[in-house]
């Protein structure tokens, strides 16, 4: 079994990539092969609509035909059996980079046939993992739990599976006092540090798991 993850957010050490590194050690604690990819580190754009992906008889037919650094990691996701996304919530949605990297993964496989609902060429499992400063009632009211259930819903029709693991109200900078961040209790803040994100640690970890287990 092979576990792709792809941190979506611009830092490597804090929230998001810590959950995606303990996913990875569930997935890797029952003999899977793992990989996290930085999409910070790519260089790439979103979808331009050109289409190759669907013309009839093109040689592009049903992958993505820009040659930039996404498309050796569609290559790779085509081995893997599961795929892991995280990403910090930026006004309701991922970054721009996740978004833009979901797009050009979503869209190649995606077709306008009655008959099919994808062109990728086998069932894999595929997971979220969403960070967010605010809180689990923050996120409900203001919607973020919606628009990631859209994604998480073509992610499914196009693989097979999906889930989404949201991390609510975290603590985003080592030291508030050197932020406008007036807002928010620090205090209370590295509470919930202490208290909650080691718990969701665990979750991430066995969600890791789940997406390499074998059922069989």
């Amino acid at each position: 079994m092979k576990l792709l993850a792809f941190n979506g957010s611009p830092r490597k050490k804090w929230n998001t990539a810590t959950l995606l590194e303990h996913a990875l050690d569930g997935a890797r604690d029952l003999g899977a092969k793992t990989r996290l990819i930085h999409l910070y580190d790519l260089d790439y754009k979103g979808c331009t609509s050109c289409f190759a992906c669907k013309r009839i008889n093109g040689k592009s037919y049903g992958h993505c035909a820009r040659n930039d650094d996404l498309k050796p990691v569609f290559r790779q996701i085509e081995k893997a059996d599961a795929i892991l996304v995280g990403s910090p919530i930026y006004y309701g949605i991922t970054t721009g980079e996740t978004r833009s990297f979901l797009e050009r993964l979503m869209f190649q496989y995606s077709v306008y046939d009655p008959e099919r609902s994808t062109l990728f060429f086998k069932k894999i499992r595929t997971g979220f993992i969403y960070t967010a400063g605010a809180t689990d009632e923050m996120v409900k009211e203001m919607g973020f739990d919606r628009n990631a259930k859209g994604t998480e819903m073509a992610m499914e029709r196009i693989f097979g599976s999906c889930e989404s693991f949201f991390v609510t109200d975290t603590y985003q900078f080592p030291d508030y006092a050197k932020y406008v961040s007036t807002r928010f209790n620090p205090e209370e803040k590295k509470k919930r540090r202490d208290e909650q994100f080691p718990n969701d640690c665990r979750k991430a970890y066995a969600l890791g798991a789940r997406l390499v287990q074998n059922d069989t």
